[in-house]
C-alpha cells in the first residue's frame, strides 16, 4: 500500500503539473490573440509559479535511493559543555519539530531525555511522511552554535556542540516475497516415532531456499499438504530473520559515519554574536536569518546539500 500511494503520488504530482502547463499556454495563446496586456502580465505570475513546482518536482527525483522513501527516525545528543551544549540540542529538536510541522508530517518523540538544569540529554523522535529520510539525511553531522550564555552570569560568548544523526525506519511489517521458482521441495519418508502411516509414506517435506541456501523441514505431520504449509511458515520466519538482520547490518554501516561532537566535525555553524549567520560547511550555502531557521526554515540548506551529492549516490 506504501508503494501504491508513493507511485500515484508522482503521477498525481506530473498530472497536475502537465494540466497547468496545457492551461497556461492555452491562456497566453488567448491573450496574444486579444493582445490583453494585463492578462499576459498575471500569467507571466502564474509561469514562475509553476515553474517553482517543476523545479520541486524534479528536486524530489534526486531522491532515487530506496531508503529515501522511508519515514525517518531523528535522534539529538548534546557534545561536551553540561547545560549550555543540552539547551543548545533542545534548540536544534525545537528547530527540527518545526519544520517536520511546515512539511505536514507527523511525528512522534520516542525517547527523551531532560538535561539537569536545562535543555535536553538525548532525545529521539520519529518522523512520518514521504521522503522523510530522503530529506533528513542532509541534517546528519555536527551542529555548531556561537551565542552569549544566558547562563553565564558574565555574559561571555560560548561554543556549543550537538550531534543529530538519521535513520531510515525499519519496517518490521515487510511481507517476504518468495519467488517459488526459488524453492526446492522434496518429500521423504519421516523417520523416528508417528505411527506406522507417518513411516510408511512419504509425507515429509524439506524446502531449500535456493538463493540463502536456508533448509527447513518438517515431519510431524501425517498430511504433506500440511508438513508444507508449516516448513514455508517457518522459511518465511528464518527469511524476515536474515532480513532484521540485513537491516541492523545497514544501520551499524550509517552509524560509522558518525563524527566526534566537538571542534573540526561540523557540518553546519549557527552564529548568534557578534554577527547573525547560519553558514553549512559541506555546501557553504549560508544565511543571515537566524531566526528563520532556528523556526525551522531550513529547506534552503537540505536542498544544496542534495543537490551537492546527488552524484554521489
Amino acid at each position: 500500500m506504501r508503494e501504491i500511494s508513493e507511485r500515484k503520488s508522482w503521477v498525481d504530482s506530473w498530472q497536475k503539473i502537465n494540466k497547468s502547463c496545457t492551461d497556461l499556454e492555452e491562456l497566453i495563446l488567448l491573450a496574444e490573440d486579444e493582445k490583453d496586456a494585463g492578462m499576459l502580465k498575471d500569467l507571466e505570475k502564474d509561469a514562475q509559479t509553476l515553474e517553482k513546482a517543476i523545479d520541486a518536482l524534479e528536486f524530489r527525483k534526486m531522491l532515487g535511493q530506496p531508503e529515501d522513501a522511508k519515514n525517518a527516525i531523528v535522534t539529538i545528543h548534546p557534545g561536551a559543555g553540561g547545560t549550555e551544549s543540552q539547551d543548545w540540542a533542545q534548540m536544534l529538536m525545537r528547530m527540527y519539530t518545526r519544520w517536520f510541522e511546515r512539511q505536514g508530517y507527523k511525528y512522534d518523540v520516542l525517547d527523551f531525555q531532560a538535561g539537569d538544569e536545562a535543555g535536553v540529554k538525548s532525545v529521539s523522535i520519529e518522523v512520518v511522511g514521504e521522503y522523510a529520510y530522503g530529506y533528513l539525511k542532509a541534517e546528519t553531522g555536527v551542529h555548531r552554535l556561537v551565542r552569549i550564555s544566558p547562563f553565564d552570569a558574565n555574559s561571555r560568548r560560548h561554543t556549543s556542540f550537538a550531534s543529530v544523526f538519521v535513520y531510515p525506519e525499519v519496517d518490521n511489517t515487510a511481507e517476504i516475497d518468495v519467488d517459488e521458482k526459488d524453492l526446492r521441495i522434496d518429500t521423504y519418508r519421516a523417520s523416528g516415532a508417528g505411527g506406522q502411516h507417518v513411516n510408511k509414506t512419504s509425507s515429509a517435506i524439506r524446502i531449500t531456499h535456493i538463493p540463502t541456501g536456508i533448509v527447513v523441514q518438517c515431519q510431524n505431520e501425517r498430511s504433506q499438504h500440511r508438513n508444507k504449509d508449516s516448513a514455508m511458515k517457518m522459511l518465511l520466519s528464518k527469511l524476515y530473520q536474515k532480513k532484521l538482520e540485513e537491516d541492523k547490518e545497514k544501520l551499524a554501516k550509517l552509524e560509522n559515519k558518525k563524527q566526534d561532537i566537538g571542534w573540526g566535525s561540523q557540518i553546519r555553524s549557527y552564529v548568534f554574536h557578534p554577527y547573525n549567520m547560519v553558514k553549512d560547511h559541506r555546501t557553504d550555502h549560508e544565511t543571515s536569518n537566524t531566526a528563520a531557521v532556528m523556526d525551522g526554515d531550513i529547506d534552503a540548506f537540505i536542498q544544496a546539500f542534495l543537490m551537492q551529492t546527488k552524484g554521489d549516490e
